[in-house]
């Protein structure tokens, strides 16, 4: 990857752009998820409700720090046993820390420290989490290929930063920091 390309990414994201990247399992989509016409954008792109929400990815742990304040030290415990890694949790923001456009109709939002090289780099250079959902339309199969991310999408995004998917076959558990339900 080039210096360029991984920079041109980051310059779009901070201007309201969707960017396309490989993460652990599948090809993700990700903006600024305080940028409500970036968040906007995906959810037209991939044709899915914001009903749904979406999930952000960060670098480390600290890029959350907000959301943390209300855990107790068992639930950050269990969140720092999991991560970096392929698990997602829904943590509940109640200082309204992340938007409701992002967040859907739940009071939680979902979020992944994330172990791959380019996701932990980028989220690090943007400096926050990002919004960070499976690079498909809604309901077909997600993308595994640069190729098939560039035939579904590539004159509607602002930058792909190329790279390899990480070793996961499946894309993130879900699980909620509450009830430690499992939900995908």
């Amino acid at each position: 990857m080039t210096t360029d390309v991984f920079q041109a990414a980051v310059s779009a994201v901070f201007n309201g752009g969707v960017v396309a990247y490989p993460t652990e399992a599948v090809w993700g989509l990700g903006c600024d998820p305080w940028q409500q016409s970036a968040v906007e954008r995906i959810l037209k792109l991939k044709q899915r409700p914001v009903e749904k929400g979406l999930i952000m990815v960060a670098a480390d742990i600290n890029q959350i720090e907000p959301l943390l304040k209300s855990v107790t030290s068992e639930q950050l415990a269990q969140l720092k046993a999991s991560w970096p890694g392929p698990v997602t949790w829904l943590i509940p923001d109640s200082d309204n820390w992340v938007p409701q456009w992002v967040k859907g109709r739940y009071k939680s939002v979902a979020v992944r420290v994330s172990d791959h090289p380019i996701v932990k780099a980028f989220c690090h250079k943007v400096g926050k989490p990002i919004i960070s959902t499976s690079a498909n339309l809604a309901g077909e199969p997600e993308l595994k290929t640069e190729q098939a991310v560039r035939r579904q999408f590539d004159d509607q995004l602002d930058a792909i930063i190329p790279g390899e998917l990480g070793n996961q076959t499946k894309p993130s558990q879900i699980r909620d920091l509450i009830t430690n339900q499992i939900l995908r």
